[in-house]
C-alpha cells in the first residue's frame, strides 16, 4: 500500500465508522491506533510520534479556557433543575398569552433568555417542551408550529453567548472566547428576532394555528402580573448581564465568569427556596455527563489528528482545500456546505473536533478572519440541532412529548426555522460588518 494513500483512507474509514453508529470518540481513537499500527508495519509511521500524545493531552487538560465549559453547563443545569426556567415560561406566557401567537412569542423570548443564561440547548428544549407544549396544544395551537418554535428557540443557546459550543469553537480556532462571544451576539439576536417575526406574521395570517389565550381567572390583574414578571425576569437578567458584562468588559475571563454564573445560579435557587440536595445532585450529574462526553471527544480527536499528521494526511487535505475554485470564498462555502451536510448525521461537538483542525491551517494561510469564520460555523452548526434525521432538538423534544406530537409534525414545524437560520447565515456571510455592532474594531 502506498504511504500517500494511508491518510485519505484513514479519513474515509473514520467517517464510515461514525455513520455506522459507532461512538464518535472511540471511532476517532480506534482509527488512530489501527492506522498507526498499519503505518509502523509498512514503514510509513514512526511509533515514537505516539509519545507526543500524552504531551498534547496534558496541554489540553491544562487549558484554562476549557474550564469554562463545565461551569456554564452547571449554571444552566441549576437554573433548569431548580425550576427557575419553568417560572420564566409560566410568567412570560401569561404576559403574552392573550395576543394571537402570544404563547409561541413567549417561547421565543424565554428561549433567548435561557440561551443567555445557560448556553445548553438540551436543558432549554426539554424545559420548554415539558412546560409550554401542553399549554399550547390545550389552547388550540398547531402541533407543527408548537414543535418548531420550541425546537428552534432552544437552539439559540448554541449561538447566543455564553454558549458552550462557542467556547469549544474559540479554543479549536485559537481565538479569544470574548471576541467570539461579541461577534456571535448580533447574529444570535437576529435569529431570535427572525423567529419572533415569523411567529407573529404566521399567526396573523393563520388565526386558527395560534389563537389568543382566553383568561379563565379574574384574579389576573395587572398589578400581580406586573409584579410577577418583574420578580421572575429581573434576577436571571442580572445574572446574564453580570456574566456576559464581566467578559465583554475584560474584568473576568470566560472561565472566571462561568464560575461566577454557577455561583449566581446557586444563589438564585437559594433565594427562591428551590435549593435541595436532590436538585444539586441532578445538576452535578448532568454537568459531569456532558463534560465527560466533551473530554472523550477531545481525547479521540487528539489521537486522530496526531496520527493523521504523522501519515501526512494534512498535506493532502491542505492541497485539496487550497485548490478549491474561488480561493477564500470557495473555502468558506465548501466548509459551510460540509458542516451543514454532516449536521444531518452527527453531533455538533463531533463536527467541531473533526472538521475544524482540518480547516484551520488553510483558513489561516488564506488570511480569513477567524472570528467571522467561527461565527459562520457556529450559525451553521446550529442547524444540526434541527435537521432530521438526527437533529438533537428533535430528539430532546420527542423525549418529553412522546405520543402527543408525531415526528412528521416536528419535521414540518422546524423547516421554516431552518430557512431563517439560512437567511441569517447568508446575511453574516455577505455583510460581515454586522459582527461589529458590539465591538469597536471591524472583524473583516
Amino acid at each position: 500500500m502506498s504511504g500517500d494513500l494511508l491518510g485519505p483512507i484513514m479519513f474515509v474509514c473514520v467517517f464510515a465508522l461514525i455513520f455506522s453508529g459507532y461512538p464518535v470518540a472511540f471511532s476517532l481513537g480506534g482509527t488512530a491506533l489501527i492506522f498507526a499500527a498499519i503505518g509502523v508495519v509498512n514503514g510509513y509511521f514512526d511509533w515514537g510520534l505516539m509519545l507526543l500524545f500524552s504531551q498534547r493531552l496534558f496541554g489540553i487538560m491544562n487549558n484554562f479556557v476549557l474550564l469554562a465549559v463545565p461551569f456554564f453547563i452547571l449554571m444552566g443545569a441549576i437554573l433548569e433543575k431548580s425550576k427557575l426556567a419553568e417560572d420564566l415560561l409560566t410568567t412570560i406566557g401569561r404576559m403574552f398569552g392573550r395576543v394571537r401567537g402570544g404563547l409561541a412569542l413567549a417561547v421565543v423570548m424565554v428561549g433567548t433568555l435561557l440561551a443567555a443564561a445557560t448556553g445548553v440547548v438540551g436543558a432549554s428544549v426539554t424545559a420548554m417542551g415539558v412546560i409550554s407544549m401542553p399549554v399550547m396544544l390545550r389552547h388550540g395551537y398547531s402541533k407543527a408550529l408548537a414543535s418548531g418554535v420550541i425546537c428552534a428557540s432552544g437552539t439559540l443557546g448554541q449561538i447566543i453567548p455564553p454558549s458552550v459550543v462557542l467556547v469549544v469553537l474559540a479554543d479549536q480556532l485559537g481565538i479569544s472566547v470574548g471576541d467570539l462571544f461579541l461577534g456571535a451576539l448580533p447574529p444570535g439576536l437576529m435569529l431570535a428576532t427572525g423567529y419572533a417575526l415569523y411567529v407573529f406574521v404566521y399567526a396573523w395570517l393563520n388565526p386558527d394555528v395560534a389563537p389568543p389565550v382566553r383568561s379563565d381567572s379574574s384574579s389576573d390583574t395587572e398589578g400581580p402580573l406586573l409584579w410577577s414578571v418583574l420578580s421572575v425576569l429581573f434576577p436571571p437578567l442580572i445574572l446574564i448581564i453580570t456574566v456576559l458584562g464581566s467578559i465583554f468588559a475584560g474584568i473576568a475571563t470566560p472561565t472566571e465568569a462561568g464560575a461566577l454564573g454557577a455561583v449566581g445560579a446557586l444563589l438564585l435557587a437559594l433565594i427562591n427556596r428551590r435549593f435541595s440536595r436532590q436538585m444539586c445532585f441532578e445538576a452535578l450529574d448532568e454537568t459531569v455527563k456532558l463534560t465527560s462526553m466533551i473530554v472523550f471527544l477531545l481525547v479521540g480527536s487528539t489521537a486522530f489528528a496526531l496520527v493523521f499528521r504523522g501519515l501526512y494526511g494534512h498535506i493532502w487535505i491542505e492541497d485539496l482545500l487550497q485548490n478549491l475554485p474561488g480561493g477564500a470564498v470557495g473555502l468558506i462555502l465548501f466548509s459551510n456546505a460540509i458542516v451543514f451536510v454532516l449536521g444531518f448525521f452527527i453531533d455538533f461537538f463531533e463536527i467541531a473536533f473533526i472538521i475544524l483542525p482540518i480547516l484551520l491551517p488553510v483558513a489561516k494561510l488564506m488570511g480569513i478572519d477567524l472570528v467571522w469564520f467561527g461565527v459562520l460555523l457556529g450559525i451553521n452548526l446550529q442547524t444540526s440541532f434541527l435537521t432530521p434525521p438526527f437533529g438533537f432538538s428533535l430528539f430532546y423534544l420527542r423525549g418529553v412529548v412522546d405520543k402527543v406530537v408525531e415526528t412528521k409534525d416536528m419535521y414540518r414545524g422546524v423547516v421554516p426555522f431552518i430557512g431563517i437560520q439560512a437567511v441569517v447565515l447568508a446575511v453574516v456571510f455577505f455583510f460581515p460588518e454586522v459582527l461589529d455592532l458590539f465591538v469597536g474594531e471591524g472583524t473583516d
